[in-house]
Parts: C-alpha cells; sequence; structure tokens
C-alpha cells in the first residue's frame, strides 16, 4: 500500500520552503551588502561545482539510509543556510550560504521527487509532481504579499521570516515515512557504483541530449527570473513596493504549471515543447530589447509560464528514464549532467549583465533556441517510445 501521508507531508514542506520573504528583492538584499551581479554568479558558479561533486555521494548515501533520513538532514541543513543568509553581510558569509546550499540541493536532488513517486499510484505521478511545484509557489506568493504589504523594505526582517518558515518545514520532515522502489524488475546495481551507473547513462546518448536541454531551459528562467530581472525592473525606474507586487503577480502565474499533464496530453509533447520555448526564446529577446516597464514585465510573466509548465512534464519524463532500482542515484547523476551545464551558463549571464544588461537577456533566448534543437533531435531520433500518451 502506497504510503499517501508522504505526499501530504511533503506537500506542506514544499508550501513552507516556499517562503522566501526576501524572494522579490533577493538581488537587491546582496547588492545591499555591497554584492555585485559578476560576484553573485560567482558564487552560483561555486555552488553548482560543489553540487557536481557530491551529487552521486548523496544519491549513494540516499538509496542506502533511506529516502526519510536523507530528507531529514537535507531539511536541516536549509534550515541553517538561511540563518546564514538573514546574517550574512559580505561576500564570504553569502559564499558560505551558497555552500551549505549546494549540499542541500544535491542531498534533495532525486530524493523529494523519488518520495513523491514512489508514494502515489501508477500514472498520477506528473499531476502530483505539479501540485508538488504549484505549493512551493504558493508559498512564495504569500511570502511576497507580506513583503509587499507589511515588511517592505526591510531586508533583515523578510530573512528573519524566512528561517521561521524553513525551521517549521525541518521539523513536519520528521513524520515521513520510507518508501523503497520493492517492485521494481530493472536490473538491480551495487549501491554506490557510481562508474557503472554513469557508463549506463551516457549510454543512452538520447537521455544526454534531452538534460542538456533542461539544462539551459532552467539555468535562463533561474537566472533571469530570479537574478536580472529585479535589474531590469530597476532599470525601469520601478520602486521596490512595485517590484514585489510584480513578484507576487509572475509568481501566481507559476500556479498554472498545474495545467501541463493536460496540456502534453492534448498537444503532444513535441508540439507542446516548442510552444514553451518558442514563448520563452520571444521573452528573452523582449527583454534585451526594452526597457519599458509593462513590456518587461510581460516578458518575465511568459518566461516564468513556460517553465512552469515545462518542470512537471520533464520531472516526469526523467523519472521514467529510470532503469536500476538506484533511483535517487540515477536522478543525482541527470542532475550533475544538468548543474555542468549551468556552470558555464551563469558566469556568461554574470558577465554580460555587468557589462549589459541587454547582452544576457539576448543570451537568453540564444540558449533557449539551442536547447529547443537539443530537445527535437532527442524526440524525433531516440527516444519517441518514452514520451507520455498523446
Amino acid at each position: 500500500m502506497k504510503p499517501k501521508r508522504n505526499i501530504w507531508l511533503m506537500y506542506a514542506i514544499a508550501l513552507l520552503q516556499g517562503m522566501v520573504f526576501y524572494g522579490p528583492v533577493a538581488t537587491l538584499y546582496r547588492q545591499s551588502s555591497g554584492i555585485t551581479i559578476y560576484q553573485i554568479t560567482v558564487i552560483e558558479s561555486i555552488s553548482l561545482v560543489l553540487c557536481i561533486l557530491l551529487e552521486l555521494p548523496w544519491g549513494g548515501v540516499a538509496d542506502r539510509i533511506g529516502y526519510k533520513k536523507s530528507m531529514l538532514c537535507c531539511c536541516a541543513l536549509y534550515f541553517l543556510s538561511k540563518i546564514v543568509f538573514w546574517k550574512a553581510v559580505s561576500f564570504e558569509a553569502f559564499l558560505a550560504e551558497r555552500i551549505l546550499l549546494s549540499i542541500v540541493i544535491s542531498g534533495l536532488s532525486g530524493v523529494d521527487n523519488s518520495i513523491l513517486y514512489l508514494s502515489c499510484d501508477k500514472g498520477e505521478s506528473q499531476k502530483v509532481f505539479g501540485i508538488y511545484n504549484n505549493l512551493q509557489t504558493s508559498g512564495l506568493i504569500f511570502a511576497s504579499a507580506l513583503y509587499s504589504i507589511i515588511i517592505k523594505d526591510n531586508y533583515r526582517a523578510a530573512g528573519f521570516l524566512t528561517v521561521c518558515s524553513y525551521g517549521i518545514a525541518a521539523i513536519i520532515a520528521f513524520w515521513l515515512v520510507e518508501v523503497k522502489s520493492v517492485d521494481c524488475k530493472r536490473e538491480k546495481v551495487v549501491i554506490g557504483d557510481f562508474t557503472k551507473l554513469s557508463k549506463q547513462v551516457f549510454k543512452r546518448k538520447y537521455l544526454i541530449l534531452f538534460l542538456l536541454c533542461v539544462a539551459l531551459f532552467n539555468e535562463t528562467h533561474q537566472t533571469i527570473t530570479v537574478f536580472l530581472s529585479q535589474i531590469q525592473y530597476v532599470r525601469c525606474g520601478l520602486t521596490d513596493a512595485a517590484i514585489g507586487y510584480i513578484y507576487i503577480g509572475t509568481t501566481l502565474v507559476g500556479l498554472l504549471g498545474a495545467f501541463s499533464e493536460k496540456l502534453t496530453r492534448m498537444l503532444g509533447t513535441m508540439k507542446f515543447t516548442l510552444i514553451l520555448f518558442g514563448a520563452a526564446i520571444t521573452s528573452c529577446i523582449i527583454l534585451g530589447m526594452t526597457i519599458n516597464a509593462r513590456l518587461s514585465v510581460g516578458a518575465i510573466v511568459i518566461l516564468r509560464l513556460s517553465f512552469s509548465l515545462f518542470q512537471p512534464l520533464q520531472m516526469e519524463l526523467q523519472n521514467k528514464h529510470v532503469i536500476t532500482q538506484n533511483r535517487a542515484t540515477e536522478l543525482s547523476i541527470n542532475a550533475v549532467i544538468i548543474n555542468c551545464a549551468g556552470i558555464g551558463t551563469n558566469l556568461i549571464y554574470g558577465k554580460l549583465a555587468d557589462y549589459n544588461i541587454s547582452f544576457a537577456m539576448l543570451t537568453g533566448s540564444l540558449l533557449c533556441f539551442i536547447g529547443l534543437l537539443l530537445m527535437f533531435f532527442w524526440q524525433t531520433k531516440y527516444n519517441k517510445s518514452i514520451l507520455p500518451s498523446q
């Protein structure tokens, strides 16, 4: 019998960990302590390198000690990282926070997905992933609204409230139930045999193409909507309060990711992907060519929506690709590939943004276009059989 309790507990954790109260001004928060955009992206790149180094060991540990214990460790470290961020006033302090976060991200990679995937009935995983992502978004909406209405420009108060929400999430994780892939008939691989698992992944060249596609879209969305959007808004003459309200609106749009499954089945995987990537490419071009506030906000909204609709689909496809019982380890290998691609893109975005933010935005359109080509080649040449029913 599937432990349905896990799904509800994971939903609660997602909601609380979505409550990043400084989210609307994450870049401005760092800049107020003297951190430049390039330094921010350097920290992000160092974080990704650490994620790569820790992904496989964490995946093996998760498969050995169990997903519940791994989730507990990660939630506790997540809580600690938010305390560090709250108190950070220098480059070194913000770097320390990202180092802790790297440990968390590499630990959670594959673990949260595995808990959800193994706790739900067959055929409902994409729907569950969509709700899980939406609850993270809902938490962010609540936190952003509170920031704009009450906290306003008090960055440190926003940091403290974030510490509180992550602390509660860490406590909730104690009630999770352990899950295992007991019905898997695929080949068993010795836990920790990363070399063998990695070879199996790299033999499936179609999967590498898909993961690179995911990486380019992920990093473009992350860098532009989280960091560069705030610089673009200031460039358009918007105030902190206005940025907060806009952040709520764009975050609300992310809830539409719940329609990912229905749209995938209605349009077909490739047609749906073409629309999403086409919208992202158009958004980046608009952002690179305007300082108009309305056009900029509209472009960020479209980019956010495209990513939100793509996220449940790519999570479903990654889980369908798992060929051994060591699900967390395999998904960690996938994350290593995605993060490797992200290291270079982060530095490119940061350097270009310090020079001219328009160049950084236009680069996003190019990377999304390359991602679309990779997705098209993957779908047409290698992997038609594993796509969801159309």
